[in-house]
């Protein structure tokens, strides 16, 4: 049988199913911004509008917080 080889990337990519939202409004400036993947507990992202940065933490709820980095 053989032994599935994965690096970090790959495994990453396989936990982001569709469990946490696929976009955020800027904490910043309140613009919309769409994603290419679901929202993961200490992903970094960044507005596309303003350029802020942030640390997505999730929830117990499942709700995205962010921190500007």
């Amino acid at each position: 049988m053989p032994i599935d080889s994965h690096d970090d990337d790959d495994s990453r990519e396989s936990r982001r199913g569709a469990k946490g939202p696929t976009d955020f409004d800027c904490p910043s400036c309140s613009a919309h911004n769409p994603l290419d993947a679901a929202l993961q507990d200490r992903d970094e992202v960044l507005c596309n509008y303003c350029g802020g940065q942030f640390l997505v933490r999730m929830t117990d709820e499942g709700r995205a917080k962010f921190k500007e980095i």
